[in-house]
């Protein structure tokens, strides 16, 4: 067992406590939760209870803390501390509008930085060891897995997206043992290499860590990549308002260890009805956090609409941490004829047909909505040289059928037609929608 590593079931008679205390700052400093736990007959921690009745509080959701802005407001709310104690202030894409900020007060920085270091500390980065990311990471919330890699001794050599020969070069003259980047791009980096003549599993790199989409912990995806790179995948994954690389993998390859204990609560409920899911085994839902020790923007029952899948049992690793393979987003899912549909489920049911295919997909919805009429149009790419097959196309469509219970139309396309990515991919094409 690793030095703090307590059994989950004394985890959480620690956090009991430490919960109450956020409760009690959380009503005296937070507009947004007075509100919002007033509405609900809430008006003091005591009202709220503990661990054991937070199932019965309102989630928060992305919308509403968006909501909550205006121009006295900027940030949120939300907001909990003053300006004047806040020492960093991270932003979202804004990919739907206005840029969602992120404060972080020194001490909520520094409890991120810890979380981060378990995260990579779980995948074996060590001191010492160089490691190549390509994380545009400055002003979004990835830029603490900066401070996490100094912290703990790495040698960082950040190049950035967008520019595969630099990377490639780094690679080839500082001989990095490291690449961080999203799985995405890991296997982009694969096909550069194969196009170029360039042996990629002879380089120095061993470790990958991806992060930043689901796909990393597809068994699929992560042969080619291994296979590809002749190094070890594991990933990581995290959340911008609640902390980054909240899981890290181990080197058993066997998901993600949760590196937030004593500093976020998580949940696992039916992303459909709300309801709690006990923690155990087998466990499949969205996770929803809470913090613990939070000031500037603290959060509770965030809805993360990350689904995933539970492990409890013991890890060879010694870490007793929970660990999860995510299986997707909430808000990515497709539901055809009743069947709920995740598009990395597709990739992976795809990618495990063999070596006619590259594994690039693209899902292509008739309507722009949740529901689709079936057949469900799926663009696959053939592998380099792979000729058009119908009977390959039957193979794949049946196969969907057979695990997804999912009707599709396939359409089979020359390598190189579906675009990569330097960063994340999109399985869904919403161009053609109606």
């Amino acid at each position: 067992m690793n030095a703090g590593d307590v059994s989950w079931e004394e985890q959480q008679a620690q956090d009991e406590p430490v919960y109450r205390a956020q409760l009690e700052y959380l009503l005296g400093h937070s507009i947004f939760y007075r509100d919002k736990l007033a509405a609900a007959g809430i008006t003091s921690a005591e009202d709220a209870g503990g661990l054991e009745n937070l199932h019965e509080l309102p989630f928060t959701e992305k919308d509403e803390l968006r909501a909550s802005r205006d121009e006295q407001h900027p940030i949120g709310r939300h907001l909990a501390a003053s300006m004047d104690d806040v020492v960093r202030i991270y932003s979202t894409s804004g990919t739907t509008g206005t840029p969602s900020y992120i404060p972080l007060t020194s001490d909520d920085l520094d409890n991120w930085i810890e979380i981060s270091t378990r995260s990579y500390g779980a995948s074996g980065l060590s001191a010492g060891e160089r490691m190549v990311t390509t994380y545009n990471a400055g002003p979004f919330v990835a830029g603490v897995t900066l401070d996490a890699f100094a912290r703990i001794g790495v040698c960082h050599i950040p190049v950035g997206a967008g520019n595969t020969e630099r990377l490639m070069a780094a690679v080839q003259l500082l001989k990095p043992t490291v690449l961080g980047c999203t799985p995405s791009y890991a296997m982009h980096l694969a096909e550069w290499a194969v196009e170029r003549g360039v042996d990629i599993a002879v380089t120095s790199v061993n470790k990958i860590l991806v992060a930043g989409e689901p796909g990393g912990g597809e068994p699929e995806m992560r042969r080619r990549i291994e296979e590809a790179w002749g190094a070890r995948v594991t990933e990581a994954m995290g959340i911008g308002d609640i902390s980054v690389s909240l899981w890290g993998e181990c080197a058993q390859q066997d998901g993600m260890h949760f590196s937030g204990r004593g500093f976020v609560h998580f949940e696992l409920i039916d992303p459909e009805t709300g309801d709690s899911i006990p923690i155990e085994d087998g466990a499949e839902g969205e996770l929803v956090y809470t913090h613990l020790r939070h000031r500037a923007a603290p959060l509770l029952r965030f809805r993360s609409r990350d689904r995933v899948r539970m492990a409890v049992g013991p890890c060879a690793c010694g870490r007793t941490a929970p660990r999860v393979r995510c299986t997707g987003r909430t808000d990515d899912l497709l539901i055809v004829r009743g069947v709920n549909v995740f598009p990395s489920a597709v990739r992976e049911v795809v990618g495990r047909i063999g070596g006619e295919v590259s594994g690039a997909i693209s899902i292509r919805p008739k309507t722009r909505a949740v529901k689709q009429a079936p057949p469900l149009p799926v663009i696959v790419e053939l592998s380099r040289g792979v000729a058009q097959d119908e009977g390959l196309a039957s193979r794949i469509r049946q196969r969907l059928r057979d695990e997804l219970l999912v009707t599709t139309e396939i359409t089979l396309v020359q390598f190189g037609t579906l675009p990569r990515t330097d960063y994340k991919s999109k399985l869904v094409d919403w161009t053609q929608s109606g």
